[in-house]
């Protein structure tokens, strides 16, 4: 759920109060600004007025059995943690601009909080061996670069730009496919490409924001994650490892590739200066920014990874361009992104075709499945 509270042009000087109603039951009242920070800063608002205060939560996980998420609600939380995460990283990059360590910092709090689960027992640690972490070493370069270049493209562009080009994954999935690994797809996949490529192409054309960097970046992102997604599949055939420990395993040895260069690209002492810049100029709570937009992203991956065997591939496809959508119009109202007819209409063509392909795909698959079986009910198969 977002919530978005428009900031006044005079500073805050009252408090709000936040009341959850459950079972006739409120919760205590919470002050947005602190008395202290309020005196300090009387002739200067917390928050600019420039970027309204987002507020986001994920509700209703609903039951969770072992490591197993209801199928009616499993998607909807993972695009809801989607959701909020992205719109929560952008908020973090206008304030501090230091990508490559805000991307450092998400792996390395999904990785604590799994640590944890496995210290105490919430979740059953997996069982690994020398062999496993070897097969995961090429995932997890792949998901490195992958997360790396979505976190520059969006510390460039709009988030709706971003995942505009993002939704032109499926493109480069069939191309990687059909040229490095020699597969082949029935027309109706590749008809569906033409309304990704052509949507992205024009909203990519039509974007009042557009810089190199964060294109390329979300091109890039897209490559990576396609490679992730071919090496996750090669390499993981036989393995016994839950989706969610699955996911937390990537995450620390990504975070383990991922730190040296984040040293080596921007270095503790900018970060040492951007913190106290940011700091200074949003105040406390910044940190808490920083955390939940960290959470958030491991709890989005998490969940999506737990519900992939709980819901159909129809209900995960739905979700997938609801997640989309959502992201695109959630984020341009928060950030007052300007956009025209024309690059609205490119994004919903894009969106459109990346729904379209995974139908195709769907389609495909179960004309295969009943083919054969029809072939060995005929006795055409020894």
């Amino acid at each position: 759920m977002i919530c978005t509270v428009k900031q006044p042009a005079a500073p805050i000087r009252g408090s709000g109060s936040v009341f959850l109603r459950k079972k006739g039951s409120f919760l205590p009242s919470c002050s947005l600004v602190p008395v202290k920070t309020r005196e300090k800063n009387a002739l200067r608002s917390l928050v600019p007025v420039q970027k309204p205060l987002h507020l986001a939560c994920v509700v209703g996980l609903g039951k969770i059995s072992g490591s197993v998420v209801r199928r009616e609600r499993g998607e909807l939380v993972a695009c809801g943690a989607y959701e909020a995460e992205r719109s929560g990283l952008k908020k973090v990059l206008n304030a501090y601009p230091y990508p490559w360590l805000t991307s450092t910092l998400s792996l390395a709090c999904g990785s604590l909080m799994m640590l944890i689960s496995w210290a105490t027992r919430i979740a059953e640690a997996p069982k690994t061996d020398l062999e496993f972490w070897k097969t995961l070493f090429p995932v997890a370069v792949a998901h490195t670069i992958g997360h790396v270049a979505a976190t520059v493209s969006m510390s460039k562009v709009a988030v709706s730009f971003t995942h505009i080009i993002k939704s032109g994954e499926p493109a480069f999935s069939v191309l990687v496919s059909r040229f490095v690994l020699g597969e082949t797809f029935p027309v109706p996949v590749y008809l569906s490409l033409l309304p990704i490529i052509g949507g992205c192409a024009l909203a990519a054309v039509t974007e009042l924001n557009f810089n190199m960097i964060g294109f390329m970046g979300a091109m890039i992102s897209n490559l990576a994650f396609v490679f992730r997604n071919i090496f996750s599949k090669k390499g993981m055939k036989g393995k016994s490892v839950s989706g969610m420990n699955y996911y937390a395993c990537l995450s620390m040895l990504s975070l383990v590739i991922l730190t040296p260069f984040a040293i080596a690209v921007e270095g503790p002492q900018m970060w040492a200066a951007g913190w106290q810049t940011a700091i200074s100029q949003i105040g406390p709570q910044f940190i808490w920014w920083v955390a939940a937009q960290s959470i958030f992203y491991h709890l989005y991956n998490q969940v999506s990874y737990m519900s992939l065997d709980e819901i159909s591939p129809l209900t995960f496809s739905i979700g997938n361009t609801m997640k989309r959508i959502s992201v695109i119009v959630s984020s341009i109202i928060i950030f007052h992104t300007p956009v025209q007819p024309i690059n609205a209409l490119g994004a919903a063509i894009a969106i459109l075709g990346t729904f379209l392909y995974s139908q195709a795909k769907q389609f495909t698959k179960q004309y295969v499945i009943k083919s054969a079986d029809t072939s060995e009910d005929a006795g055409l198969t020894p």
